[in-house]
């Protein structure tokens, strides 16, 4: 992936709003949460036979998925990052089989493969510097 998939990706979450305080991780969850709308967008357009509206929504869905890619630290642990860097290539090869077979069940996979890391970063969000830790739930 190159530079341009990130930098869109991430002109799109600004677009948005909610970036600029930001730190990376937040960062993250916002590229997650854009893409997942991006994924709903597709769904209905989908529904309503509007072609390229759909295609534009995947379209975008894949290079925030190429953002997450690109933000993969390698330095942390490796053996994980190669399995999300995995994962979210599957992702980007099911919504272009979603895209030309019209497919809401391919787009309901992605979506949920991606709601389950996006939880799952959520949920080792980095305590703010001052903050007493956060208790774990089991």
């Amino acid at each position: 992936m190159g530079f341009g998939y990130g930098a869109g990706a991430y002109q799109q979450v600004r677009s948005r709003g909610g970036v600029e305080g930001a730190n990376p991780h937040a960062l993250i969850t916002l590229l997650m949460d854009g893409a997942l709308e991006r994924i709903v967008q597709a769904r209905g357009h989908m529904q309503r036979g509007e072609v390229a509206a759909k295609g534009e929504s995947i379209s975008r869905c894949i290079d925030i998925l190429g953002g997450l890619r690109d933000s993969l630290d390698r330095k942390v642990d490796e053996q994980l990052v190669d399995r999300l860097d995995s994962l979210y290539e599957y992702m980007s090869r099911r919504l272009v089989q979603a895209n030309l077979r019209n497919d809401l069940h391919t787009l309901d996979e992605v979506a949920k493969l991606l709601t389950q890391v996006r939880d799952s970063w959520a949920k080792v969000a980095p305590t703010p510097a001052g903050a007493p830790p956060r208790a774990v739930s089991a």
